[in-house]
C-alpha cells in the first residue's frame, strides 16, 4: 500500500473499536489502532487478530496496531474514538495533548453519556477539543462480531456541519456497511445511550419469563420515552425513529448478543448486579447510563418510567419482579396525548 494512502486512527481496541478498524481497512485505508494496555497492543501484534474480543477477524496488513497514542493519531485523517463511556472524558483529554493534527476530523462511537455529570459526549468534546474541530458521532444498530464478519449493517454518523457527516460517513461507507447522515448530533447520542438501558428492561422481563407481549410493550414503550427525552434536548423524533433510535433500540432489547440484553436476563434470573457484570465480562453500558439519563429526564421535567424502575433496581435495591409489576399497575393513560 502506498505510503500517501490516507490514514484513519481508531482509539480503543475492544470489540467495536476493533470491528471499525476492520471496516475501515477493508475500504482501503491504512488503519493504526490503539488500545490503553501496551499488553493488549503486542497480543495483537503477536496474533495479527483481537483474540480476547474478534478471534474470527484476522487483520489485513493495512491495520496495525499501535503502542503510542501519539505515533496512532499523528498524520491521521479521522480519528475514531471507541472507548467505554466511563473513560471518555480521560480520552478525549489525552487525544488534546497528542500531537492530533488540527485538521484531523474526530468521530466517536462510544454510547453514553458523561459518567458523574450527565454531559452528552460531543460537549466533552467541545471542552477539550474546542468547538472549532470536526466532530461527528456514529451510532445505529451494529454488533461488532458482524461488522467485523462483513455482514450488512448500517450506521448513523451525524455532526454539525453537513460536510463533515458525509466525510465520516464515506469513510465507512462500504461493500458490507451503509452509512447515512444527520445533523442531529443530540438525537443520535440520546438514542444510542438510552436504548441500553431500555435493553436492560426487556432482558429482565424476559429473564423473569414475562413473554414476548411484555418485551413488544417494554420496546414500543421504551421508544416513547426515548422520544419524549429527545424533544426536550433539541433532538428530532424523525432520528429517534431512526437507525440511531428505533433501530439501535429493537436490535439491542431482541438479539442475545447485546450485553445489556443479557445483564437484564440475569437480573431477572435472580442474579446479582455484580456477578451479572463478572459473567459478561465486557462494559454494560446501559447499567452505567441508567442513573444518567434519569437525572437528564428529572432535570428536563420528563417522566421517564422504565428507566425509573431499571435504575430502582440497579441502585436502589428493587426487586426485579417488583418494578415490571410496578409499570404494569401504573394508572391507565391515553397512549398518545
Amino acid at each position: 500500500m502506498a505510503a500517501d494512502t490516507p490514514r484513519i486512527a481508531v482509539v480503543g481496541a475492544g470489540s467495536w473499536g476493533t470491528a471499525l478498524a476492520l471496516q475501515t481497512a477493508r475500504n482501503g485505508y491504512r488503519v493504526a489502532l490503539w488500545a490503553h494496555r501496551k499488553a493488549h497492543v503486542q497480543a495483537l501484534r503477536n496474533d495479527h487478530r483481537n483474540n480476547r474480543y474478534l478471534p474470527d477477524a484476522p487483520f489485513p496488513d493495512n491495520l496495525i496496531p499501535e503502542p503510542d497514542l501519539g505515533c496512532c493519531v499523528a498524520a491521521a485523517l479521522t480519528v475514531i474514538v471507541a472507548v467505554p463511556s466511563h473513560s471518555f472524558s480521560s480520552t478525549i483529554r489525552m487525544l488534546g495533548e497528542s500531537g492530533m493534527a488540527p485538521e484531523a476530523t474526530l468521530a466517536w462511537a462510544t454510547k453514553g453519556l458523561e459518567h458523574g455529570t450527565g454531559r452528552f459526549l460531543h460537549e466533552v468534546v467541545d471542552e477539550y477539543l474546542g468547538t472549532r474541530r470536526a466532530a461527528a458521532v456514529v451510532s445505529g444498530p451494529s454488533f461488532a462480531a458482524e461488522v467485523a464478519a462483513g455482514l450488512p449493517t448500517a450506521i448513523t454518523v451525524a455532526a454539525r456541519r453537513k460536510s463533515i457527516a458525509r466525510r465520516v460517513a464515506a469513510q465507512l461507507h462500504g461493500r458490507s456497511m451503509r452509512a447515512y447522515t444527520s445533523t442531529d448530533v443530540v438525537g443520535v447520542e440520546l438514542g444510542g445511550t438510552a436504548k441500553n438501558v431500555i435493553a436492560i428492561a426487556a432482558g429482565i422481563s424476559d429473564g423473569l419469563g414475562f413473554g414476548a407481549n411484555a418485551r413488544a410493550a417494554l420496546i414500543t414503550r421504551g421508544l416513547a420515552e426515548i422520544v419524549r427525552l429527545g424533544i426536550a434536548v433539541g433532538g428530532r423524533p424523525s432520528t429517534l425513529t431512526g437507525l440511531a433510535g428505533l433501530g439501535d433500540l429493537v436490535l439491542t432489547c431482541t438479539d442475545d448478543k447485546s450485553r445489556n440484553r443479557r445483564f437484564g436476563l440475569a437480573l431477572g434470573r435472580g442474579m446479582d448486579a455484580e456477578a451479572a457484570r463478572e459473567q459478561i465480562g465486557q462494559v454494560v453500558e446501559g447499567a452505567d447510563a441508567a442513573a444518567e439519563v434519569l437525572r437528564l429526564g428529572t432535570h428536563h421535567g420528563v417522566e421517564l418510567p422504565i428507566t425509573e424502575q431499571v435504575d430502582a433496581v440497579l441502585h436502589g435495591g428493587r426487586p426485579p419482579r417488583v418494578a415490571v409489576e410496578a409499570l404494569l399497575a401504573r394508572e391507565p393513560r391515553a397512549e398518545f396525548e
